[in-house]
């Protein structure tokens, strides 16, 4: 079947090649953050990109464009037309991506006028299959952008980027349109859930503010996991494996047992959907010494949470109990929480994401979502921060892949967005 022309508004199309263009200039850019670097940002090739967008900014007009001493771009599109009082709100995205796949030399490639099927990256056999991508198979019609095969694309979140940048770019080049008084800013080490850490948010000095790091078409997220990470440290004794009768506590034996020992048909990423939470073991390793174990625990609702905590810990106790030399620890991080209850106390900011959307041409579409952003965090500082779709997919991994059509719709949102805010005069404080 020959592919069908996808929908798109003439705002879209008009979009589409300049948000082609700098996404894939930014995904050649490798800013994959490190969950064990020292400091913000916790690698430093996020300054190279950092440093690029700053001087694109500049190159839009917007002559206060920065980036900081730990990797904060921010800048400013003052207003146009909008009405007395319009709120100033903020557009963010994340500069990092994930450390979970490989993440330099990324060679993106854009599949034309995609006709459906199975989409034969070159390197590593990697596949684009619409029979396992449900997601992929209605993009008919659509330019599909994916890395070579043996890398992420980065998509998460340099769709994102490139949708605000375009979209950033076209509202300072036709003054006429209304628009609000914009902040943009863009966050290192998202990925390992510190972007908003040092993030100034009265500097920022936006009344809300959405992040376009979500998925696909249409898709408008104002609750996420509660989130926390574990590393479970396990002390053993080690001796020569000669003569380690009696002697030897190894460690890595106990941290298999404790992976061994949580549930594998519930409470796991593979098991669950929807609203359910797991707890995820994502990396394991150590010596008879040592080992350890760093776990991620999910769940939107916090008694949950707190659930899967003490199971843990549970399971860490009963399987060192019978060897009374062998010691662990629980460390807990809280990564981010839950942001519904912060976002729907200000309920214009969600019905402005929703008409923008509608504008253009697109039904919202509410979902949880089964991770973070960093409007997670900023929601709960203070800042409500729902999250808009970008049109990427299969995040973390090489067989990410964005469509182009679906990138220029939400950077067309953007647009949208700031037409919304301009004809409100901010006096119920968009609650």
């Amino acid at each position: 079947m020959p592919a069908s022309a996808p929908y798109t508004s003439e705002l879209a199309e008009l979009l589409a090649p300049g948000v082609l263009e700098r996404f894939l200039r930014y995904v050649r850019i490798d800013t994959q953050s490190a969950r064990d670097g020292n400091g913000t940002p916790s690698t430093p090739g996020q300054f190279e990109l950092a440093r690029l967008l700053v001087a694109e900014l500049h190159d839009a007009g917007l002559s206060d464009a920065a980036v900081d001493e730990h990797c904060y771009v921010t800048a400013t599109l003052e207003p146009s037309q909008a009405v007395p009082g319009a709120p100033t709100i903020g557009l963010l995205a994340h500069i990092d991506t994930s450390p979970d796949a490989p993440g330099a030399g990324v060679e993106p490639l854009v599949h034309r006028g995609y006709g459906g099927g199975v989409i034969e990256l070159p390197r590593e056999g990697t596949r684009l299959d619409p029979e396992a991508m449900p997601e992929l198979a209605p993009k008919n019609g659509h330019d599909i952008v994916s890395s070579s095969g043996d890398t992420l694309l980065g998509a998460d979140d340099k769709a994102g980027m490139a949708e605000i940048m375009a979209a950033v770019a076209h509202l300072a080049a036709h003054p006429e349109l209304p628009r609000s008084r914009i902040r943009v800013a863009f966050t290192p080490d998202e990925e390992i859930g510190q972007g908003p850490k040092l993030f100034d948010i009265g500097a920022f000095g936006a009344l809300c503010a959405y992040t376009l790091d979500g998925s696909d078409l249409g898709f408008v997220e104002h609750e996420s996991f509660s989130a926390i990470e574990a590393i479970v440290g396990i002390e053993g004794i080690d001796v020569h494996a000669g003569h380690a009768t009696g002697k030897l506590v190894n460690a890595l034996r106990f941290a298999a047992q404790m992976v061994a020992a949580l549930p594998s048909d519930r409470l796991t990423p593979e098991t669950t959907s929807g609203r359910d939470g797991f707890i995820h073991p994502y990396s394991i390793a150590g010596t008879p010494k040592h080992a350890e174990i760093r776990l991620i625990l999910r769940e939107f609702d916090e008694q949950l949470l707190e659930a899967e905590v003490a199971l843990l810990k549970r399971v860490v106790d009963e399987v060192t109990a019978p060897e009374p030399r062998v010691r662990a620890d629980v460390k807990l991080t809280e990564q981010y929480r839950n942001m519904r209850t912060y976002v729907e106390a200000a309920p214009f900011v969600l019905q402005a994401a929703e008409q923008a959307i509608r504008a253009e041409g697109i039904e919202p579409i509410h979902r949880p979502i089964r991770g973070g952003t960093d409007g997670s965090q900023l929601s709960a500082r203070g800042l409500p921060t729902p999250n808009i779709f970008t049109g990427g997919n299969e995040y973390h991994s090489n067989r990410e892949w964005a469509s182009v059509h679906d990138m220029a719709a939400a950077a067309a949102t953007v647009v949208r967005l700031a037409e919304v805010w301009a004809g409100h005069d901010g006096s119920d404080n968009g609650r």
